[in-house]
């Protein structure tokens, strides 16, 4: 994910002086502005402050792109940060059903689409946010935003915030080990085995008793 970098005009960002770039027609022109102009506000002011207006403005297009283009503004934080598995379509498999047994869900799922491109896009994600500050810091929003706000308020009996940050340290730990570094018998291990020895704990971070 080398392209989750400052746009070309971040040295002028880096100063508060955005270079305006005039207004954009629709099409791939626009789609790229967005997102170069999304990665770099979303770092500077978080999901939380950062405005659809702010992003079109910083992009040099209307608002009204936004929502043409990515259906609002977490679908265009989702698809600036270039995740290689849809947040959405996790949760809605995830969250229905018995909290006990959540962890399996989540998972399951996630496994299915991280195999689905055999792991390389998620390899570049986790290789970006090593190096890359604008992808770490979006990464942070990710877990900020979606972890607590869309799954953790909904099944934590107690601190969201430190179990969201233990859920995302056991999930990118298993990416790490399996898809970047592909230690085995952990990279080749099917499915069923994964869900078997990692949804315990996880499930302990989502919902169990913590010290």
């Amino acid at each position: 994910m080398g392209h989750v970098a400052l746009p070309d005009d971040s040295a002028d960002l880096a100063h508060g002086t955005p270079r305006r770039r005039g207004r954009r027609r629709g099409g791939g022109d626009t789609r790229a502005a967005l997102l170069d102009a999304a990665r770099a506000v979303f770092a500077e002011r978080g999901y939380d402050g950062a405005t659809v207006r702010a992003i079109a403005e910083r992009a040099g297009v209307d608002a009204a792109m936004v929502n043409h283009w990515f259906g609002g503004k977490e679908g265009l934080f989702v698809a600036a940060l270039d995740l290689p598995a849809d947040p959405g379509a996790v949760l809605a498999e995830a969250l229905p059903g018995d909290p006990e047994h959540m962890a399996e869900r989540i998972i399951g799922r996630i496994l299915r689409m991280w195999d689905e491109t055999g792991g390389a896009r998620l390899a570049t994600l986790l290789q970006s946010v090593a190096s890359h500050e604008v992808a770490a810091s979006m990464l942070r929003e990710f877990i900020a935003h979606l972890l607590v706000s869309r799954i953790m308020s909904k099944v934590a009996p107690d601190r969201p915030e430190l179990r969201a940050t233990l859920a995302g340290s056991q999930m990118l730990g298993l990416a790490i080990v399996r898809y970047v570094l592909k230690v085995e018998p952990l990279a080749s291990a099917d499915h069923e085995t994964i869900v078997a020895l990692v949804a315990p704990n996880l499930q302990r971070y989502l919902t169990g008793p913590l010290p």
